[in-house]
């Protein structure tokens, strides 16, 4: 874990090897410095135990979840300029801190965040980003309204469908989008977005 002072606030990057207790306990003693504008970085395959001990570190120093920039999740603390747009860059971020199973259906305003996985049968439609600390095997929609900056990111990304903005993936009969990245070796991390219209799948190291 790095935690460093940028201008527009602090950046906190969380490592593999990083566990929940380390980050909270390391947190604690630093509680004064987390009323402001804190971004959290996930490096890699962080431990989602360390995302939500960082997530509860800032909440209890009074922030509270701001957008989300995959991997990046802004923490707006209460001394930080309130927003006056009402976009999906500046809506309030949900944390789902649970596996989502089949039959769930979930509408956020701006981004959301799993700290499990979206298992086959959820669908999730939200107005920024779509983030998820586990497999995402569930059809999802980030970018609803036409916002093409939103991005999804999962591990993997193993969903039948997928929606950014207006465009749509889909994978073949039977298959899922990541399918063919397992069959070259690759189970880690993905991160989706738009380029030139079209929804472009890479790996994450």
């Amino acid at each position: 874990m790095k935690l460093r002072g940028t201008l527009g606030g602090l950046n906190l990057l969380l490592e593999p090897g990083d566990t929940g207790p380390d980050v909270a306990g390391a947190l604690a003693v630093r509680a004064e410095l987390l009323t402001t504008s804190v971004t959290i970085e996930v490096d890699g395959d962080a431990d989602p135990e360390a995302l939500e001990a960082a997530l509860s570190a800032i909440r209890a120093a009074g922030g509270m979840p701001g957008r989300v920039r995959a991997p990046r999740v802004t923490v707006t603390g209460p001394n930080a300029a309130t927003p006056t747009d009402f976009g999906p860059a500046q809506a309030r971020t949900e944390v789902v801190p649970h596996n989502l199973r089949a039959g769930f259906r979930g509408e956020y305003r701006g981004s959301v965040v799993v700290m499990g996985d979206v298992n086959p049968g959820v669908e999730i439609v939200a107005g920024g980003d779509v983030i998820v600390m586990g497999a995402l095997r569930g059809v999802v929609h980030a970018g609803f309204g036409g916002h093409e900056g939103a991005i999804v990111w999962g591990r993997p990304i193993a969903s039948p469908q997928i929606r950014i903005g207006n465009a749509v993936a889909r994978a073949p009969e039977g298959s899922s989008l990541s399918n063919m990245r397992r069959m070259e070796g690759h189970e880690g991390a993905e991160l989706a977005r738009l380029q030139d219209g079209v929804i472009v799948i890479d790996a994450q190291k």
